[in-house]
């Protein structure tokens, strides 16, 4: 699943190709896609024909990004909330550009539509195209940002890392509140944002502590290093493109770059660069962890 760094990346990369262009037409081939957001969805006609007859018209005005979640917004105020999940890509394709973010495409799909290819939209000058093998993604319809405020979508999500209120003391005093396992924490995003599993391991170990620590026993300095290793990895990751360890691209086509950097994420049984020692691994909260015993305590 595409973590913070590499949404940001595609929400940025996506920006000359869609801003100012105007949806002519859309064909829903899923109608579960638009017509929620849970594990378990029902297609509904009336979330279709909405989407449809909201949204056929509207020229795109800016993108934005809240956590995972791409918001598209249009000239009216109308907006479009787009969640890749795991599988999920945006393709935007005219005569001079085949441009895509998310997972990749096949050779034999070059051609689209193809049979992943469930919500297409017509524009003014070329089509955009929501593929999804899994069909976990989801694309939502809000009449209006307020709208989208009424409906608690993001409920429960912490500050954005590099939204300026997110500072060292609002992190300690945030972290104090909480129990638990650090790595479920961090995940949970009920904190911070961004940190799913790659970006949790990198900053547990780039501040020296062990994943599976309570975090009712970090000290003031731990909680520091924790806090200066977000805030120095997640920018650094959204500069270099994301990590792109599996299959995620961006809009251009390009992987993310950060992959380079990682230190433990998916290297169990490897040498520590730092130390030398094997580098060891464990599930946390059923994600795969990797750290050291000797750099993280």
């Amino acid at each position: 699943m595409p973590e913070l760094p590499e949404v940001e990346s595609l929400r940025r990369s996506l920006i000359p190709y869609l801003e100012g262009k105007r949806i002519e037409s859309i064909e829903i081939k899923k109608p579960k896609l638009v017509s929620g957001n849970g594990t378990v969805r029902q297609e509904s006609k009336g979330k279709v024909d909405e989407f449809i007859n909201e949204l056929t018209g509207e020229v795109f005005n800016k993108i934005e990004r809240r956590a995972k979640n791409l918001i598209f917004e249009f000239e009216s105020g109308k907006i479009l909330l787009v969640h890749l999940k795991m599988t999920g890509q945006l393709v935007y394709k005219d005569d001079d550009h085949f441009t895509f973010g998310g997972h990749p495409i096949e050779d034999s799909e070059h051609k689209l539509p193809h049979k992943h290819s469930h919500v297409i939209f017509k524009l003014n000058q070329g089509t955009l195209y929501y593929n999804d093998t899994r069909m976990f993604g989801y694309l939502l319809y809000f009449s209006s940002r307020k709208a989208l405020e009424v409906e608690n979508h993001f409920e429960g999500l912490g500050i954005e890392p590099e939204d300026s209120g997110f500072t060292l003391e609002f992190f300690k005093k945030a972290m104090k509140k909480k129990s638990g396992t650090l790595k479920t924490l961090l995940l949970n995003q009920s904190v911070v944002v961004g940190l799913g599993n790659i970006y949790c391991d990198e900053a547990c170990f780039e501040a020296g502590i062990l994943p599976d620590r309570k975090v009712n026993t970090l000290t003031d300095d731990e909680l520091k290093n924790l806090y200066d290793a977000i805030t120095r990895i997640i920018p650094t990751a959204i500069e270099m493109g994301g990590s792109s360890v599996a299959n995620y691209l961006l809009a251009d086509g390009s992987k993310g770059n950060y992959a380079r950097e990682h230190k433990v994420y998916l290297k169990g049984g490897k040498d520590c660069e730092i130390c030398g020692n094997k580098l060891e691994k464990m599930k946390i909260a059923s994600r795969t962890t990797v750290f050291c015993t000797t750099c993280q305590k």
